[in-house]
This record gives structure tokens, sequence and C-alpha cells, in this order.
């Protein structure tokens, strides 16, 4: 039975330093989103290293030997009997490469496949794929007006509303609880996808209004939350645990733009751009 759900997002991407809006088309991380996804999944390995041993415990298989038949053999009871052993994480990525990209940094350190699901795609932004808000300002004035004011004037041009996004991300959820229902060891699902997906289905989750100005803030890259998921006579219950966390180095160094030593002369600097959330 899953009881947990961590979200991470992908790292950043050139359409992410250019504010472009990227939606489904497959950009790749940038050098700083890679820095970005293998601090997070340096720090998530370590919180969760127990799911490798679980994984060894499953499959002894992946456990080392030594090629020297003079060298003991590791005891592959110490992982099954190990406390860790009794549960398990599966890890799911949407199948844009960006988000492979950042579940396999998390996954190959713990020696964990990764599935990939085109449930977890970012949300479609339709005809405005690849612009900037500038560019639909200036080409879309009544359109970006409506978008920026909650009203719905984006579906007009194809755009994936946040309540339609949020159904959708809630649903693949929903089915991986359910799939997974009458197994009784606990599982852990590591959930990796895109920061409008991941906001819209929490929100979703705790009933909260997709159109509301006030519903969850945008999720950094590289970032994640945790949601922990019960049952009952009554129906599935979610709590949020944790949001938009991020590993220690992140609030020590500038997380957007990264280390200088990565940053050629003529990499642009990431800005926050006012009203982003929409």
């Amino acid at each position: 039975m899953i009881d947990e759900v961590i979200f991470l997002r992908h790292g950043r991407t050139g359409f992410n330093l250019q504010r472009r809006l990227q939606g489904q088309i497959d950009i790749p991380l940038d050098i700083v989103g890679q820095w970005q996804v293998d601090q997070s999944a340096y720090s998530l390995a370590q919180r969760f290293y127990w799911a490798k041993v679980s994984n060894i415990a499953a499959h002894p298989d992946l456990l080392p030997h030594s090629a020297d038949p003079s060298v003991r053999r590791m005891d592959v009871d110490e992982y099954r009997k190990a406390p860790a052993s009794g549960r398990t994480m599966r890890v799911v990525s949407s199948d844009l490469f960006r988000a492979q990209q950042t579940a396999h940094a998390f996954a190959d350190i713990l020696g964990l496949d990764v599935h990939l699901d085109a449930r977890l795609r970012e949300r479609s932004f339709g005809q405005w794929e690849g612009m900037t808000r500038e560019e639909i300002r200036e080409r879309f004035p009544e359109g970006f007006r409506s978008w920026t004011a909650h009203t719905g004037g984006e579906l007009d041009y194809g755009v994936e509303s946040r309540a339609d996004l949020g159904a959708r991300g809630a649903a693949t959820i929903a089915d991986y609880v359910r799939t997974h229902a009458q197994d009784p060891t606990p599982t852990t699902l590591f959930v990796v996808s895109h920061g409008s997906w991941i906001a819209a289905t929490i929100g979703t989750l705790l009933d909260m209004d997709m159109d509301n100005l006030n519903t969850l803030d945008g999720i950094r890259n590289a970032f994640w939350s945790t949601m922990g998921v019960s049952a009952d006579a009554t129906g599935t219950h979610w709590v949020l645990t944790e949001f938009n966390q991020g590993p220690a180095i992140a609030a020590a160094d500038d997380w957007e733009n990264g280390p200088a030593a990565l940053r050629n002369p003529d990499m642009g600097v990431w800005k926050p751009v006012k009203g982003a959330k929409a």
C-alpha cells in the first residue's frame, strides 16, 4: 500500500532561464539544472537510503561480490533482516527528458528502476508553448489579460486549464494508490514531474480551488513536496507534510543561477517574474 508520495520537480532548463513556457516541449536540463538535481538527489538519497537496502533485499543479484573467490561473499540476509527491508519505493517519472534526467539522478544512486508515465507530463500551453510572457502579451493581449486575471482566456489558445491539469494529476496518483492497495507492504511513491503539474495535483488532492489566487506557490526547480495518504471506510485522505523543500545548499547558494564556476559569460541570469504563478 502506498502511504507516502514524494513529488520532485525537474531541474532548470534553458527555457526556464529564458522564462519561456515549455509545457510539453521536450527540453533537457542545462548545466545548472543538472547541478540542481544532483544536489537534491544527494540529499534525498541520504534520507531514503533505506530504499537501496529494501531493493537489494528483494533483488539479491544486485548485491556486489568480489571476483576473487578467496574474499568472503556478502550476506544478503543482513539486508533481508534489516528493518529497512520492510517497505518499498517505486520511482515514476514524466516521459519528458528533463524529468527523466532528474529521476535518474536520484534513482541511480539507490539502484532503483525508473518507470515512465506520460500522464505525469507538464501542463499543455497550446499555442503559447515556447513563448515568453512578454511575447504572449504582445501577440495575444486579450488572452494574456484574461489569463493573468484567472478568467480563462488562455483556454481559447489550447492551454490546458489548471482544473483539468489537477484532475489529470490527481487521477494518476489515485490510480497508483488503487493499484497498490492490496499489497500490505508500506510503499513510498516517488514522483518526478513538472512545476505546474505538481502544484495542481497537490491542490486537487487537497480539494483546493485551482482558480483561486491564493493557491499553492510555484514549485522551485529540483524542489520536493511530500504527502501522506491513508484510507478508511469514509474514503482516501491526504495530508501535506512538506511543500517546496530543497537541499541545505539551496539556502546557502544562488539556487536558481547555480555556482559561479558553472556560469559562462554568455549565460543569462534567472530573475523571478511577477505573476508567474498563472
